[in-house]
């Protein structure tokens, strides 16, 4: 699919302007609402805001039933400002939220309002065409039993979050959208550890071609995965402060029965921010032992060179003294001079093999 750059600037504008600042990623905007209880389950797709407006007015109408849904309102592409302002405006999201949706690149970050929470998410992707990680920015928004994520394209992260809530696995439609919130935080940072198992089979993969052919690996695929992961570990660190964050919430916006699960979690992040540690180690001994590959085939080389010089030197000062042409130079004159000159730089030849063979610097 085709990529569209819009990068809009917002140099001059009003704080809180919807100026969407990133990349359109998808042509159309996929809206999904997933919502569920103890005992039901029901996913809807929306083709319009309007659609999506009535249903929002229908649920709000039903507060006040004994089983309350947990809606989840999942957005894939976030290029129509006009669209993300009015929905988000529907649910009295501050203006500054609005700005933070559509201004991507953004840091992972926690924000607590009066009424909901706002949090901001680093995903990855690893694009099996060009062999790289790409990254993009996800918004979280929960109030009450709303979720809302924006996502700029649509991923498949969330297929085994979907899968539980379909069919009912373990206890998260017996919880509210607290437990959901956590949950979307769990696969997010359950696929980091993914893109980092991927990170680590890519750095064994050149280590093995290094070792086995140094000649094929190119520096630029080094630092080209140098610079994917630190660009890795410098989005997700900050995912530490955002669980921490959500960890310390006071009921009612987050139960204390959920807390054990958000330290899990946080135990999780850390995981994922030593490894990525790992990996930025092994990279510098690939770099290293790159270095020292071609250190060693250079002195090779110079060493080949070297003693062919050497080899070379003697042969080359008898010829250049027999080359004098001085009329006194008895050795011309002989019958055989030519032949005895020739055996003499052939032994110095052999001679000079079988030194440099028996010092072990040549094979």
């Amino acid at each position: 699919m085709a990529k569209k750059s819009m990068n809009k600037s917002k140099f001059g504008l009003a704080p809180g302007t919807a100026v969407f600042t990133g990349i359109k990623k998808t042509d159309n905007l996929n809206i999904t609402v997933t919502q569920y209880s103890e005992k039901s389950y029901e996913e809807i797709v929306f083709n319009t805001i309007d659609d999506l407006k009535n249903y929002i007015k229908s649920i709000d109408s039903k507060k006040g039933e004994k089983n309350s849904l947990n809606i989840w309102i999942n957005i894939d592409g976030i290029h129509d400002e006009k669209f993300i302002e009015e929905l988000t405006l529907n649910f009295n999201i501050h203006k500054l939220t609005i700005e933070d949706i559509l201004s991507v690149g953004q840091r992972a970050k926690i924000e607590i309002h009066s009424d909901y929470i706002h949090v901001v998410t680093r995903v990855f992707n690893f694009n099996s065409i060009e062999k790289n990680i790409e990254d993009e920015q996800l918004t979280i928004i929960r109030k009450d039993r709303f979720i809302i994520t924006f996502q700029e394209r649509e991923t498949d992260i969330f297929n085994g979050l979907k899968k539980r809530i379909k069919e009912g696995i373990g206890t998260i439609r017996k919880r509210g959208s607290d437990y959901l919130l956590y949950a979307i935080l769990d696969s997010i940072t359950d696929h980091y550890i993914v893109i980092s198992e991927q990170f680590n089979d890519k750095l064994d993969s050149l280590e093995t071609e290094l070792f086995e052919n140094g000649d094929n690996v190119k520096l630029e695929q080094l630092y080209k995965v140098r610079r994917e992961v630190i660009l890795f570990k410098r989005s997700i660190s900050p995912m530490r402060e955002v669980v921490n964050s959500f960890e310390k919430l006071d009921e009612p916006i987050v139960s204390n029965d959920i807390k054990l699960f958000i330290r899990d979690l946080y135990d999780h992040t850390i995981m994922v921010v030593d490894s990525t540690d790992s990996l930025r180690e092994s990279i510098y001994a690939l770099l290293d032992l790159y270095m020292n590959n071609i250190s060693n085939k250079t002195n090779e080389i110079m060493k080949v060179l070297t003693i062919m010089a050497s080899i070379f030197i003697p042969l080359t000062f008898i010829a250049g003294v027999y080359g004098m042409n001085f009329d006194n130079m008895p050795e011309l004159h002989t019958n055989y001079g030519y032949f005895v000159i020739l055996a003499i730089m052939v032994s110095v030849l052999i001679f000079m093999i079988l030194y440099f063979k028996r010092k072990k610097w040549i094979k």
